[in-house]
């Protein structure tokens, strides 16, 4: 007769990298975080406040409810929303595709500001 004992976990607190990375480790670099929400109302806000403790480039913010059809793209001057259409949805395009295509296209400028 086999008998199991319940699944146990520890888990532990991880540090948080976002700071060390662009303060000590790749202060040139264009950095992007992510920001995911449950409250639409408070979004903006939260995504501004880590532009402005971390001082990187760009968060990435969405809501929970629809993170795989939008986010918004918020900079120190701007925030962009992206979207997919009902078409796009349909033929399978994903959220991601439109996010790399805008970030490759931000990276570029930062690079062209650092020459």
């Amino acid at each position: 007769m086999t008998f199991f004992s319940p699944l146990q976990i520890t888990m532990k607190m991880v540090p948080k990298m976002l700071s060390p990375l662009v303060k000590e480790w790749a202060p040139e670099a264009f950095v992007i975080s992510f920001k995911l929400e449950t409250d639409p109302l408070i979004l903006i806000d939260k995504s501004r406040q880590a532009l402005e403790k971390y001082r990187h480039q760009v968060v990435v913010a969405n809501i929970l409810e629809s993170r795989r059809t939008s986010v918004i793209i918020v900079t120190k001057d701007s925030q962009t929303p992206l979207s997919l259409s009902e078409e796009e949805i349909a033929q399978g395009v994903e959220i991601e595709e439109k996010i790399v295509s805008y970030l490759q296209g931000q990276h570029t400028l930062f690079m062209e500001k650092k020459i």
